[in-house]
């Protein structure tokens, strides 16, 4: 991965922008020497939002807002502490 100065990245952004969006390889920014920001080219997407790529995805098979037990079944409805 290339790193770069952040005051040269100040001084070429546009042309930096252009080459990660061409190339796609990764560009480490360095503040004094340290890393501050990494700039990398966006996923592709292919819908609005994550979610929307799940419609379709999930089948309900049975009673979703039923308990999955009987209440005898639960300590705390005899009064059991543990």
């Amino acid at each position: 991965m290339k790193s770069i100065a952040a005051s040269e990245f100040k001084a070429k952004c546009l042309a930096i922008l252009d080459d990660v969006a061409a190339t796609g390889e990764p560009i480490l920014i360095l503040k004094r020497g340290k890393p501050v920001a990494e700039l990398i080219r966006p996923l592709p997407r292919d819908s609005a939002s994550p979610q929307e790529a799940l419609i379709g995805s999930v089948r309900i098979v049975g009673d979703v807002t039923s308990p999955l037990l009987p209440a005898e079944a639960w300590n705390a409805e005899r009064g059991e502490i543990r």
